[in-house]
């Protein structure tokens, strides 16, 4: 709990960079690209703040180039990992232990280094290492500075929540950590939700285990370089790609396990949830799990629709990182009297968007993570050419010759059920279902239904009476909504981020609502003039 005396004012999210040409930020990252480019890295484990090097190695390559290899990792086994939980808990009480104000002081050194002299190192390992674009990757970076300082932020405010007292009594509330170790396994899609998980529950005196996805490894390795470089003790968090199955053989199964914080697929999560269900009578504490999952997210169009902004959000929100955000629109619900425009509308805007390189930065979108991915799209595409109740309406090619590429495709289905139209794909595919408009009420009823997930979601209308139904219709189909705009881009303490159903327990990263999954409430009671009598005043006769 911080001193009396420490308080920091609500961070502001910090702004991002245009790398414009002739920039001194464009000439910068376009040298710091072209160095990352020529080396290939060793990336060792990380355990108890020492380097291990490990026999067994996985080759990192760049998406949008995949012969061309920019790292070496190395993998973590039995004994690493059985390792890296004893380390986590040999650090544990120390470091829950060191004064609020001193925990907090890394993170906020952290973020100005991230929002400084680290900045172009982040950026370019995550635009080579994950594909990202300039501007993908630049607002990907000053996310995880916002996630650093706003975590603070929410967990003074936290502490600050005090309970009542009475004369002569002080009733007071510490937050202590959990009881035990955080497993941390995050995605490759951000930087950010990487650094996050578990970096948030060691904000406020927890250790973690963190597992670092294959194909982020890269970015995430610099991270963790940059926590320690900033003071971080050994053994807080312990750095160890690995196989996922070897992660819940060897860690998630430890009776000391306090909590899981994850973002990923929906079976996995359900697997490591079912996993710590069977096995809840070993626990030294029941685990705190956390997670963000899949999502089918929508673009919801009335005939008020304005044309233009609702066309430019479909693409944006669809083909922006290639389709592999989590909140990215992979379906919409057009009506028939404005599809037309709106298709021919899209058709010209797509003139616009470049395919390529992430090192040119005229590139508006670029390779999908790996082949795995490829192929996935590419089934999609494949099945919905030979499917007649199927129209690919923009795009449908796909290229693997240097890189994953898969070109932005535009799928307009007969039925809103059509694969394609429920099931998560992860790519540059947008699926469309063009509604008959009088049929407004029961295609709201299919959008809600239809998926099992609940992410984002996106109305376009000027109708107010109408934007009032849709969103009523549409109240439990997302966990963030927005109106008249793309179902993508949440800001850090502004649009806070999570689903429910089958996309996650909505704890929204960022907030206190997330910070609190990490402590355990102690209540205190101070008399200050305790009672010696044992006879209650009711208890006399008189």
């Amino acid at each position: 709990m911080p001193n009396a005396f420490f308080t920091i004012e609500r961070p502001a999210n910090d702004a991002f960079r245009g790398y414009l040409p002739g920039s001194k930020e464009r000439a910068e990252l376009k040298q710091e690209l072209a160095r990352q480019s020529a080396e290939v890295v060793k990336i060792p484990l990380i355990i108890g703040g020492k380097e291990i090097f490990t026999e067994k190695t996985i080759r990192v390559t760049m998406p949008h180039d995949h012969q061309h290899v920019i790292a070496e990792c190395c993998m973590a086994g039995e004994k690493e990992l059985t390792m890296a939980v004893d380390a986590a808990l040999a650090a544990k009480r120390a470091w829950e232990e060191m004064p609020w104000e001193h925990r907090s002081a890394i993170f906020l050194k952290a973020a100005d280094m991230i929002t400084g002299p680290y900045r172009k190192v982040l950026n370019a390992s995550t635009m080579l290492g994950q594909s990202k674009t300039v501007f993908q990757a630049e607002i990907d970076i000053a996310e995880l500075a916002d996630f650093l300082r706003f975590g603070v932020w929410s967990a003074q405010e936290i502490f600050k929540d005090q309970p009542a007292s009475i004369p002569g009594i002080w009733d007071r509330q510490d937050y202590r950590a959990l009881d035990g170790f955080i497993c941390a396994i995050t995605p490759f899609n951000f930087t950010s939700i990487g650094g996050n998980l578990p970096m948030a529950p060691a904000i406020v005196g927890n250790v973690a285990v963190w597992k670092p996805s294959r194909t982020a490894v890269l970015s995430n390795y610099y991270f963790m370089k940059l926590l320690m470089d900033c003071g971080l003790p050994a053994g807080v968090i312990n750095f160890v790609p690995c196989a996922g199955s070897d992660m819940s053989r060897y860690v998630i199964s430890r009776k000391e396990l306090a909590g899981f914080h994850f973002t990923g697929s929906t079976e996995v999560f359900q697997s490591v949830w079912k996993q710590i269900g069977e096995n809840i009578a070993s626990y030294r504490n029941y685990p705190r799990i956390v997670g963000e999952t899949g999502g089918k997210d929508f673009i919801f169009a009335h005939r008020s629709a304005k044309i233009r902004p609702l066309a430019a959000a479909l693409i944006r929100g669809s083909f922006e990182y290639q389709g592999q955000k989590c909140s990215a629109c992979s379906r919409a619900f057009v009506p028939q009297s404005i599809w037309p425009e709106v298709l021919e509308t899209m058709r010209e805007m797509m003139k616009q968007v470049k395919m390529g390189d992430v090192q040119d930065f005229d590139s508006f979108l670029a390779a999908v993570i790996d082949k795995a991915s490829f192929d996935r799209c590419k089934g999609y595409i494949d099945r919905a050419k030979a499917c007649p109740d199927c129209e690919i309406v923009i795009g449908g090619n796909c290229d693997d010759s240097k890189g994953w590429f898969v070109e932005p495709t535009v799928i307009v289905c007969k039925k809103p059920d059509y694969e394609s139209m429920v099931q998560e794909i992860f790519g540059p595919i947008l699926s469309v279902y063009v509604y008959p408009d009088e049929e407004l009420d029961e295609t709201l009823r299919i959008c809600d239904e239809a998926s099992p997930y609940a992410l984002t979601g996106a109305i376009f209308a000027q109708d107010r009476e109408a934007i009032v139904k849709m969103e009523k219709a549409l109240l439990h189909a997302e966990g963030n909504f927005y109106i008249n705009d793309k179902c993508t881009g949440a800001v850090v303490g502004q649009q806070p981020f999570g689903g429910s159903r089958a996309s996650g327990t909505n704890d929204k990263a960022g907030t206190a609502l997330n910070m609190i999954r990490w402590m355990s409430p102690h209540c205190v009671k101070e008399t200050f003039n305790p009672s010696d009598a044992i006879v209650y005043p009711y208890m006399s006769e008189q």
